[in-house]
């Protein structure tokens, strides 16, 4: 056996429990039904469908059908869902994303941020990436968990190329993974683990450092550029 591969020392980690999560731009809190009319109107109007085509059920078209799909995550015991809130911007306040904590195993120290749903007017904005930063390092940092993931539909470019610029890595595809509306869904797997954390966790505190922006709040040096050694 190779003795660089022993762990005498672990122990299981803690369960997620639903904590509130402060940054610069974003608040990351427990999702309640506080939020439900928030991210029912950044996320289900009519020019809002296409934030549903990899998601597991269609774009609801009232707010009780959001109310009944939002119920559920919180319901489930083997997930830890939040509301992303924006400090800034036009939904300063509100309400205007969603994610996750799921497939989660202390015993072994993996858990996944997946379930992500941006409203429009939260998408690629400091906000949206300091709310992912936020959920990753409470798991690395507070937890102690050893591996996080991120998964999606091969076809959803958007969330694969949110993966790479965090910092996480392409791990593999899982080919005929699952059904999905209907469709055959491809699924491929992203990932950092504890070793990495350290060097990902400093690209994403420079990123988000104030300096790094200019008075309109443009970037001035990409993550992805921050991310790619």
């Amino acid at each position: 056996m190779d003795a660089t591969q022993l762990l005498p020392d672990w122990t299981p980690r803690p369960w997620p429990e639903p904590v509130a999560l402060e940054g610069r731009y974003v608040r990351v809190t427990p999702l309640t039904s506080a939020a439900y009319a928030d991210l029912y109107a950044a996320t289900c109007g009519p020019d809002d469908v296409d934030l549903w085509t990899y998601r597991p059920v269609e774009a609801p078209t009232s707010l009780a059908a959001l109310w009944m799909h939002l119920a559920e995550a919180v319901d489930a015991p083997d997930q830890v869902p939040y509301a992303l809130v924006p400090t800034e911007g036009e939904r300063a306040g509100k309400a205007s994303g969603l994610a996750s904590y799921l497939r989660i195993s202390p015993t072994h120290g993996s858990l996944e941020v997946g379930g992500v749903l941006f409203g429009h007017a939260m998408q690629r904005t400091r906000a949206a990436t300091e709310a992912i930063h936020l959920l990753m390092r409470h798991a690395f940092d507070d937890l102690g968990y050893r591996r996080l993931e991120w998964k999606c539909d091969r076809l959803n470019e958007p969330s694969r190329r949110a993966a790479l610029r965090l910092g996480l890595s392409h791990e593999g595809r899982f080919r005929r993974h699952l059904v999905v509306k209907g469709r055959n869904r491809d699924t491929d797997w992203f990932a950092v683990t504890d070793e990495e954390w350290p060097a990902v966790r400093a690209a994403h505190e420079r990123w988000l450092d104030p300096a790094n922006f200019d008075l309109d709040g443009q970037q001035r040096v990409a993550l992805s550029a921050l991310t790619a050694g």
